[in-house]
């Protein structure tokens, strides 16, 4: 199967590097990568088509100018220019394991969508991780991770458990599959039925949300926080607004009461269109 990857950055060319990098590594080749670029500088274009040269994937850059964080924005038009009938969604800070691919190809069903996991990286560890390390996966081997800064958690499982513990740990993990930017798929004709992502909303559930609604309208989550697996390179988040999130919780909390399944402030301006009669 042909798939489309979405990959959203602003102002990162180092950590989208190893990210494409990441990619140019799987199992299953046969996607295109569509970057969803929030307004970054020159810098950033030429890395892409540096990384277009040096990888030989297909990719698409697709821009807007820097109106602050609207990465739902970005991502809707993402969507449009997207080439294939199913999409997964992932952020330019995170690397994804050489099977990360394979596993949401393997999962993909009808009224589905995918939710996978990621374990996060101190920026010690971020920094070092090299193309030579996403390259021989030694980037996602917990010793090596070990070895270079990262402290002993429950949460480097998700990259240690193979064959039965990642089935069993997916079935009796309490985290809810929601759609996660930074890990999530589905087919492109039921995130088009929900009108895509909310572009009232900034940083703080955003992509929850969309989720909701396409559990509302019938699709349901599949939980594999333990079988497709990146990890995620620090930064500094100064787009935090305790405004904002509040803002998104309401927008969030009116969704699931009311059940909506549609968003007026999406891909297509407004009311849901009315079938025409046949």
């Amino acid at each position: 199967m042909r798939l489309s990857i979405v990959i959203t950055t602003y102002n990162s060319p180092d950590w989208l590097e190893k990210v494409v990098w990441g990619f140019a590594h799987q199992t299953h080749r046969d996607f295109e990568l569509v970057i969803a670029d929030d307004g970054s500088g020159p810098e950033t274009a030429r890395r892409i088509e540096q990384l277009r040269r040096e990888t030989g994937l297909d990719i698409l850059h697709v821009w807007q100018e820097d109106d602050g964080f609207q990465k739902t924005r970005i991502l809707n038009k993402a969507i449009r220019a997207a080439r294939t009938d199913y999409l997964l969604f992932t952020d330019g800070d995170c690397v994804p394991r050489n099977d990360y691919v394979e596993v949401h190809v393997r999962h993909a069903a009808p009224k589905r969508f995918l939710s996978g996991g990621y374990f996060k990286l101190p920026m010690a560890t971020s920094k070092a991780i090299t193309r030579e390390d996403i390259a021989s996966g030694r980037a996602f081997d917990p010793s090596w991770l070990r070895d270079h800064g990262v402290p002993l958690t429950r949460g480097l499982l998700k990259l240690a458990v193979r064959g039965p513990w990642v089935r069993l740990l997916n079935a009796i993990t309490p985290a809810r599959a929601s759609w996660n930017g930074h890990n999530a798929s589905g087919w492109k004709a039921d995130i088009l039925a929900v009108n895509g992502y909310d572009e009232r909303m900034q940083w703080g559930g955003l992509d929850r949300e969309l989720g909701e609604r396409l559990e509302n309208h019938g699709v349901r989550g599949q939980q594999l926080r333990y079988s497709a697996v990146c990890v995620h390179l620090d930064h500094p988040r100064g787009y935090k607004s305790p405004d904002i999130v509040a803002f998104n919780r309401e927008i969030r909390r009116i969704v699931l009461t009311q059940r909506r399944t549609w968003t007026e402030h999406g891909l297509v301006p407004g009311a849901r269109p009315t079938a025409h009669p046949a």
